[in-house]
């Protein structure tokens, strides 16, 4: 029941914090608000920047050029992409793998349902630490320009978007369901491991009986 358990709850994280990868991904990054202008607010994403008015309005627009874009923007890009990637192979591989899934038998299907669950847990795992690289790259960047002394005070700076707290929360999730993926193979050899001195015991059992048997 536990290995079940642990398994179910990986999965739910994993599945949870892809859908909190790909919601990143689309959302505004970094917010901007100006004193000369208070009811407008402006919003840059990772494929577009809008510009948000206090009674509803809102309009955006893609970036026109690739090459263009800031370093920090393009490496984000690359980034939360290969994270949606690996995400998805996280997702995929521990399903054959899973303790309720009936797919193979015998000792090689065993063994091929725990190598499956591990590398789902470790492409979790993986996928998280990308998502973590380039959110906390862009908070860092965030808060260095916040409070660079040099800038006048009237100069409005950006600050943080819902994505990249969307983003530490698919990162940390990503992790927590790949440990709970790999920790339910070492759930699973524990119990592996307790079940043969019992199989031994009961041959040895059958085997004296038998003896006996013969002997009478």
């Amino acid at each position: 029941a536990g290995i079940r358990v642990t398994e179910l709850l990986g999965m739910f994280f994993s599945v949870a914090a892809w859908l909190c990868l790909l919601a990143t991904t689309f959302m505004s990054w970094l917010t901007l608000s100006t004193d000369l202008l208070q009811t407008e607010s402006y919003q840059l994403g990772l494929w577009e920047s809008c510009v948000i008015q206090d009674l509803g309005g809102m309009e955006c627009r893609g970036y026109d050029s690739l090459l263009g874009l800031p370093h920090d923007i393009k490496l984000a890009r690359i980034l939360m992409c290969t994270a949606i990637a690996i995400g998805v192979l996280g997702l995929l591989l521990p399903i054959p793998g899973l303790y309720l899934v009936k797919t193979c038998k015998g000792h090689e299907g065993e063994r091929s349902k725990r190598i499956l669950k591990v590398l789902g847990g470790l492409f979790s795992c993986l996928a998280g630490v990308i998502c973590l690289v380039p959110v906390s790259l862009m908070a860092h960047e965030t808060v260095l320009r916040f409070w660079d002394e040099t800038l006048p005070d009237i100069v409005p700076r950006f600050e943080f978007g819902d994505a990249l707290f969307c983003g530490w929360a698919a990162g940390f999730l990503h992790i927590v369901g790949g440990i709970l993926l790999i920790s339910s193979y070492c759930c699973f050899r524990q119990n592996s491991g307790a079940n043969p001195p019992r199989s031994q015991e009961k041959r040895g059992l059958d085997h004296s009986s038998k003896k006996r048997m013969e002997y009478v």
